[in-house]
């Protein structure tokens, strides 16, 4: 695991400090330097163009990861790196046609409850391309084990953009008008920033004599369309219902505690970019106990990370709200639904990188398919009937159920689960935590109340894992630092 530590380890502190730029901008820039309305409206444009994406992208940053390394000869590579490039277009014009055709069409039907969603249609797309073909150099960069500044840019850059942005319009430099126009023009930028370090790693070379297995590849490209596709639309279609049943305020309202629980995958988005590579190698090289070794350390160290994230936010939550605007504190089923989920997308570890690469992805992407129009249908009658929290509650019902079926999926056709007496122990102490230090409550002001108690929890946290060895990785690691 020392790729795995070293780069993972870089990637946790990029992908922290992204989300602290993030957390900045999302609870306190947002809320107070744009409007209500104007706040939904951003939401919705990403969350769009999140759930646009896979589709532009058509699959090609799995596929690139899954079958690089299966390329040996260098003129072979070249020529699966052409075809890698030139994939996305296959989607991206003709979607492009259709926006230009029909965006009046397009916009009536986003806008059917906020017309104010209407004139966004171009930026949803110009959005939702930059991100697809941001992934495809990301990839490029993934391949070459070079994950970090990819990372960077994932994370980092444009929140820090945005930041500026929300500076500017606070004090009347710009108009929330360009401040939009603003925000597609850093999404288009970060892609090219990514294109030019991916070619500085490995400068491409056309070839356009491509692969034996090329129908193979855009096969499987295609059904990774259906599984990217379904896995953003779990994730990202609440936010976009939410607009077509309810006034735009409330996407708003709902982002803000959706991310706040969101914070809880930062260890595991970290570890990913380097565990999904390997996990493709390992498949490939047909390693079964590594395999199964990288699965449960990444469960394990993926459990112990996120289950303290958890922890700290639902215990410190009730002083967090008082700190945001009054319209924004009425979250907390969110943000437990939500964070729980994230917890379980966390401890199944590196589940998604073995499925996406192995064999048996086509029955995966099947699943996904329905459980996503599963979750469209659950909002379709929670958000009428119980709001936000119905919109919380159709992505847990659905994130658990895919989650499920992918765990014993992978027990079933590898014979391998990420579970261990460890996974247990380390379950109990957070669960003994989250109780206790609910319960405390302190009488400061709310910043120094979150300040002492999350001290005071990790400070326990840490003492019980490094006194009892609960993960190799992780006691080595605090006696790495302790020792320094």
């Amino acid at each position: 695991m020392g790729i795995v530590s070293k780069q993972a380890l870089n990637n946790t502190i990029i992908t922290y400090l992204g989300f602290g730029v993030a957390a900045i901008n999302t609870l306190f820039l947002y809320t107070n330097f744009l409007s209500d309305a104007y706040y939904g409206l951003v939401t919705v444009i990403l969350s769009t163009s999140a759930v646009l994406m896979p589709l532009l992208a058509f699959g090609v940053p799995n596929t690139f990861i899954k079958f690089y390394s299966s390329f040996k000869k260098e003129g072979s590579k070249e020529a699966f790196e052409t075809l890698m490039l030139l994939l996305p277009l296959l989607l991206v014009l003709p979607l492009a046609l259709v926006t230009y055709v029909c965006t009046d069409a397009i916009g009536s039907f986003i806008a059917k409850e906020n017309g104010i969603v209407k004139d966004y249609v171009w930026y949803i797309f110009l959005i939702g391309m930059a991100m697809a073909y941001f992934e495809v150099f990301y990839a490029w960069a993934k391949v070459q084990m070079k994950s970090v500044f990819g990372n960077f840019m994932k994370e980092v850059f444009n929140r820090v953009g945005v930041m500026i942005l929300l500076f500017l319009v606070n004090f009347d430099v710009i108009s929330v008008d360009f401040f939009l126009k603003a925000l597609v023009g850093l999404y288009l930028l970060r892609t090219v920033i990514m294109k030019i370090y991916a070619y500085g790693l490995k400068m491409p070379k056309l070839n356009f004599d491509f692969p034996a297995n090329t129908w193979a590849i855009i096969g499987y490209s295609a059904l990774i369309i259906l599984g990217g596709s379904a896995a953003v639309i779990i994730l990202e279609i609440d936010k976009v219902m939410i607009n077509q049943y309810k006034v735009i305020e409330n996407v708003a309202y709902y982002g803000v505690a959706i991310y706040i629980a969101t914070t809880i995958i930062v260890p595991s988005r970290a570890m990913h970019q380097i565990t999904y590579p390997l996990t493709a190698e390992l498949l490939n090289d047909k390693d079964h106990d590594g395999l199964e070794s990288l699965y449960k350390k990444s469960s394990l160290t993926l459990l112990i990370a996120s289950g303290i994230l958890f922890v700290l936010i639902i215990t410190n939550l009730n002083d967090l709200f008082l700190i945001l605007p009054e319209e924004y504190r009425d979250g907390f089923i969110i943000v437990f639904l939500i964070g729980l989920a994230k917890v379980y997308d966390s401890v199944l570890g590196n589940n998604n990188a073995i499925m996406y690469n192995s064999d048996y992805y086509k029955t995966l992407l099947v699943m996904g398919v329905f459980l996503a129009v599963l979750v469209i249908v659950l909002n379709m009658f929670f958000i009428p009937a119980y709001g936000l929290n119905g919109a919380a509650l159709a992505s847990f019902i659905a994130i658990s159920i895919y989650n499920t079926i992918k765990l014993f999926y992978v027990r079933a056709k590898f014979n391998i689960m990420p579970f261990s007496l460890e996974t247990l122990k380390v379950f109990v102490v957070l669960l003994v935590m989250g109780g206790v230090f609910y319960m405390v409550s302190l009488p400061f002001h709310p910043i120094i109340n979150i300040g002492l108690k999350s001290v005071v929890t990790i400070v326990f946290y840490v003492g019980i894992l490094y006194r009892f060895k609960i993960s190799e990785d992780v006691h080595r690691l605090l006696t790495k630092y302790i020792k320094k």
